[in-house]
Order: structure tokens, then sequence, then C-alpha cells
């Protein structure tokens, strides 16, 4: 594969920022399988963490490796700690993230743009936001996946066993509740149609963030939507996103799985 570390100007933002892209190969090198079709090919884009930023998940995990012989794009946006959302005292990174991005990579590289090609996911603060953008605009994606997302952040920001960061709080929402409005996850899947994304959700029932996801599995069955669960043993750390980023390849509906 193709690895590129993309530095470019946001409009949106107002100011420069950078992607990692992976793209695929028919060539590989030892050890590495390859695979590209003849049209443009589907891609994922794949968020990253609070603490992190574009580079972690081919840091932390063997992604490129994985990904090689699907014949699949990877798209991996930087954000800094910004929740995905416009942020009340800082950037408009929802903006940035929803409209910019996917037309600055059509752009620059060949990409589908049809939504049985389109997937979305992340881990943790990118599990919030990968649910949250196919939540909102669900004509995007065929599926989306949270690995530990950060999936009840309404709840969240006082929790006794890890609250949210007042500093974060301040700058993405400022003295807003975020309890129904459109960055609320768990408010977003009470109101949507039918027509959602397929949905996947993994958390380690180790991880602080475990009620969170239960939370937001149960308004999904309690509504009849359908979501594709793996609970079990496993902490916040990336022993756990590197396997769980494994099945969430092998789920997402590829060609090679028609």
């Amino acid at each position: 594969m193709a690895r590129i570390r993309c530095d470019f100007f946001s409009s949106a933002l107002g100011m420069g920022t950078s992607m990692t892209v992976l793209l695929p190969d028919r060539s590989a090198g030892i050890g590495m399988a390859g695979a590209a079709g003849p049209g443009d090919p589907p891609v994922l884009y794949l968020l990253h963490g609070l603490t992190d930023d574009d580079t972690i998940w081919t840091r932390r995990t063997a992604i490129e490796r994985y990904v090689a012989p699907l014949g699949l794009a990877v798209v991996m946006p930087q954000v800094q700690r910004s929740f995905y959302c416009d942020e009340v005292h800082g950037n408009r990174y929802w903006t940035f993230l929803s409209e910019e991005l996917p037309e600055v990579c059509r752009s620059y590289f060949r990409l589908s743009d049809r939504r049985a090609d389109t997937f979305v996911a992340g881990l943790s603060m990118g599990g919030y936001g990968a649910l949250k953008w196919a939540l909102r605009q669900p004509d995007r994606f065929a599926a989306a996946a949270s690995l530990s997302g950060a999936l009840d952040v309404a709840r969240r920001r006082h929790h006794p066993t890890s609250p949210l960061d007042p500093a974060v709080w301040h700058t993405v929402w400022g003295d807003r509740d975020v309890a129904g409005p459109e960055d609320d996850t768990v408010a977003l899947l009470e109101r949507a149609g039918d027509d959602l994304p397929a949905l996947y959700v993994a958390c380690g029932t180790e991880d602080f963030l475990y009620e969170d996801n239960t939370r937001f599995v149960d308004t999904a069955r309690r509504r009849g939507l359908p979501v594709t669960v793996d609970f079990g043993p496993g902490d916040h750390d990336w022993a756990y996103w590197d396997a769980r980023i494994q099945d969430v390849l092998a789920w997402l509906p590829l060609p090679r799985n028609d």
C-alpha cells in the first residue's frame, strides 16, 4: 500500500492540518498481500482518540497490513481534542470532518463516493465521532463501528469513575448541556430513522467506558435497531483496539463478503 502523510490547508479550520492516508496497491513486498480493483476503491474513515493524532493507528497497530489485501483505502484525519465538534471556544472540527474532509480527499485521491463503499470507525473519542457522524449523516455510510467509544458524553461530564476533563468540556461545549442536541449520540439514536448504516459496538468489560457502551446498545435494542455487539474481556488500551480493528475489518460489508 501507499502510505501518505498529507499536510494541507483547511478552509473550515482556517489553518493547516494533516491526515494520514493508506491507498490500495496491487503490488506488495515480501510477506505482504496487495489488492486493488479497477475502479475507485472503498474508503474507511478511521478516527483517533482524545490524546492522539492522525498517525496513531499506523504507529500502534498493523492497520496497513490488515487492510492491504482488502483493496480498502483508509483516511485518518487529525482533529486535536475536539470530540469531532464545532467547538464553542475553538475551531469547526465537525464542519471539517463532515463537509470538507470527504471533498478534499476525493480531490486529492481516487476514492469511491458511493454509500455502499464508505465506512467510518474509531476508538474512544473517535468511536464517539464515528457513530455521531453515521447517525447525523446516515445516507453517507454503509457501516459504522465504535471501539471503546465515549458514547454517552452527556453523562460522562460528571461521571464519578472518570469525568470528562473540564477544560476539554469548556473548549468544546462551553456552558451548554450536551443532552438532547446533535452531539449526544444516545439522543441521536433515540431519534434515528430505520435507514441507518450497519452499526458495530465493541468495548472491554474492564473499560471505564463500558457503562456508556451498554447504555447505547440498550437504547438501540429498545428501539429495535440492529447493532452488532462485542463485549468481552479488555481494557482501554491498544492491545484491545489492535485485535478489535481486525474484527471490524472482517465485519465490514466489503465486496469480498458478497
